[in-house]
């Protein structure tokens, strides 16, 4: 079972004093959490602040944490720190023009040509921008997935919903972004 979720006993090893089992858990849920905060908030600067402050948190609470599921905490602590900026941003700021605000920095593949970089960053964008269009819930439902590998009864817990909301709320997401990068599959199909 440890071996499935080897964040269990980074875990452990951190409660007794190893500071480097910490950055092995960083480690290990820096790409799906910090993808998961970047593509929920509109600016890179939000998101880098978010993931530090959901580890500051968590770090912070470990004692509190039960023997459960340790990326659905994880992503709870995150989720309920975009909704706080969300909500802040509401409040402070009018509404930004959506234009040039994704934030996010693709990185081509070093060892392809210009063409296959330009075309990697491209389908980058697209996918970006696909996402963009999903209703938050949605959004945050497909990435939840997709980037954590969060079961959808996790997710349902998350967002506070049903299991069938949250299987909804997935099913429409596809719905929408197959259309969006109907094109894109088409051609990796090809090729």
């Amino acid at each position: 079972m440890e071996a499935d979720h080897p964040e269990k006993k980074w875990l452990k090893a951190y409660k007794k004093g190893d500071l480097a089992a910490l950055g092995l858990l960083v480690e290990h849920f820096r790409r799906p959490l910090f993808s998961f905060i970047l593509n929920m908030m509109p600016r890179h600067g939000d998101a880098e602040e978010i993931f530090q402050e959901t580890w500051l948190r968590a770090i912070r609470n470990l004692p509190r944490f039960r023997e459960g599921n340790f990326a659905g905490w994880l992503f709870r602590i995150a989720r309920n720190l975009i909704i706080d900026q969300i909500r802040r941003e509401a409040k402070t700021v009018a509404p930004l023009d959506q234009e040039g605000q994704s934030g996010i920095e693709l990185v081509p593949d070093a060892a392809s040509g210009p063409d296959q970089q330009a075309g990697s960053r491209d389908l980058g964008i697209r996918i970006q921008t696909a996402l963009a269009a999903l209703a938050p819930e949605q959004r945050e439902v497909f990435l939840m997935r997709n980037e954590a590998g969060l079961s959808f009864k996790e997710i349902a817990r998350l967002q506070e919903t049903t299991l069938n909301t949250a299987l909804s709320r997935m099913h429409y997401a596809l719905q929408k972004l197959r259309p969006l990068l109907q094109e894109d599959y088409d051609e990796l199909e090809r090729g």
